[in-house]
């Protein structure tokens, strides 16, 4: 998995995401947008990713497209409509962009940090490293292309209130509030 993150003007939004949709089928990966305001790190993203997956395999995906179906995990529900607040929309935004090969067998963990010496492994690295390059074209002010656990733009009380994540609930434990959020989208799995 790849995360590309960066500023963009969205004014047509279904042609945004329309574009994002053909690198990623030209590249063979999914691609998915998020406001990065709702996004509570990488490890957010890559949890939602792994049980999308995860569900796509077994056949309990919520959702046909994967794009989506990484959309509703991040988001932490099972509605579409909702979960698409975190989504981009149509104005000037921070984004992050998650970059996968089409919902690969080898662990992410494993393809992520190049223990994996297969050739299908080498491909699927290379497919999504040119697939979040393309990503980065089409972005305004493309600021990285996967350099860690940036996320500048989270909006820890906006992450909060989409996840519902309470003072009482913060007081109770000692996990910071990523960890809550990773949380949410864990038992979205459980949920269905």
């Amino acid at each position: 998995m790849r995360v590309v993150e960066g500023t963009t003007v969205v004014d047509d939004l279904d042609g945004f995401v329309a574009a994002l949709g053909d690198v990623g089928d030209a590249h063979d990966c999914v691609v998915q947008a998020f406001d990065a305001r709702y996004v509570a790190g990488r490890e957010h993203l890559a949890t939602a990713l792994r049980y999308a997956a995860r569900a796509h395999r077994r056949g309990d995906a919520i959702a046909r497209d994967p794009a989506v179906e990484v959309l509703l995990y991040a988001a932490g529900r099972r509605q579409i409509d909702r979960a698409l607040a975190m989504g981009v929309s149509e104005g000037e935004h921070d984004v992050a962009v998650v970059v996968a090969t089409d919902f690969p067998d080898a662990p992410l963990d494993e393809r992520d940090t190049g223990q994996n010496d297969s050739d299908t492994a080498r491909e699927e690295r290379d497919a999504e490293r040119e697939c979040a390059t393309a990503v980065a074209d089409l972005l305004d002010a493309p600021q990285s292309l996967d350099a860690g656990e940036t996320f500048a733009a989270t909006d820890r009380e906006r992450v909060r209130e989409f996840f519902d994540v309470g003072d009482r609930e913060l007081t109770a434990t000692d996990a910071p509030l990523a960890d809550l959020v990773r949380e949410r989208v864990v038992l979205l799995s459980i949920d269905h």
